[in-house]
């Protein structure tokens, strides 16, 4: 990405080069047009029989050469013209390449966040901050997967009721399909969607390498989100391996700790 970045302001660099070097050119072009122009203007001041009737050779001359730096002046402005447009193209990829930069840093702070506790619920709400802050959802939930019931429950949601939420059983509609599949699913038309507790407008499997353990599913985004960015479809696949490993690690903890207090607390009964 680095590379890329680099490329692209050597090219933008070369491309004001040019511009520079073609505005400059262009003022001495028509700078000399103006002195030719004069020039003209004084010859058949003091010649106007012979201009009337034919012009002389250093009229025909003059005349030849304006009309070549006009054609000069004409191709540089049509360079110009391009080189502007070129730079447009490239400034707008600049900011494209500095967004997605941005989108990948704060993924970094977020997985980093993701796995710095072991607390299942902490683990859930700072999911729940980064489908908000860098997905731009409002209402979703995050369903995990039963095994033994084959069924999915939401555990968190955002914007919704988690009773609003029905269970999905694994393989069958939507969001069965995506926990069994693996495969994510979204909507082809965002801005039309009405919302579906069946059929969501966005459904990503969470799991780790091929063991899904549960779904995100999307209902609505924020106002000023009304489409998928390329860069969004990244996030989302990343997303969805973070959150899965850091759910996946919280639940084992809090199994773990629990036991062991149910051990420690039978152990104790014995001892008293």
């Amino acid at each position: 990405m680095q590379k890329e970045d680099e490329k692209l302001v050597h090219r933008g660099e070369e491309f004001l080069q040019v511009f520079k070097k073609g505005a400059e050119f262009t003022q001495e072009l028509l700078k000399e047009n103006e002195r030719l122009r004069f020039r003209l203007l004084e010859l058949e001041k003091s010649q106007p029989a012979a201009s009337e009737a034919a012009p002389v050779p250093e009229v025909s001359k003059l005349v030849e050469k304006i009309a070549n730096l006009e054609h000069e002046k004409q191709e540089i402005l049509d360079r110009i013209k391009q080189v502007e447009a070129e730079n447009q193209d490239f400034a707008a990829r600049y900011i494209e390449i500095e967004d997605e930069n941005n989108n990948l840093a704060n993924l970094y702070i977020a997985s980093y966040q993701l796995h710095s506790t072991l607390d299942f619920r902490e683990v859930l709400q700072i999911i729940t901050e980064i489908i908000i802050n860098l997905v731009g959802a409002e209402e979703f939930a995050i369903m995990l997967l039963d095994e033994k019931s084959d069924e999915l429950q939401a555990v968190a949601t955002e914007g919704l009721e988690r009773s609003d939420i029905p269970t999905a059983r694994l393989g069958k509609g939507i969001i069965g399909e995506v926990a069994s599949s693996g495969e994510n699913y979204f909507t082809e038309n965002v801005v039309g969607y009405e919302r579906d507790f069946t059929a969501p407008m966005v459904c990503i499997p969470l799991k780790i390498k091929e063991h899904v353990i549960g779904v995100l599913v999307i209902y609505k985004l924020l106002m000023q989100k009304t489409e998928f960015a390329a860069v969004d479809y990244e996030l989302f696949t990343l997303l969805a391996g973070h959150a899965a490993t850091a759910i996946f690690s919280s639940r084992l903890y809090s199994d773990s700790e629990r036991k062991l207090s149910t051990i420690q607390g039978f152990i104790d009964l014995l001892t008293k």
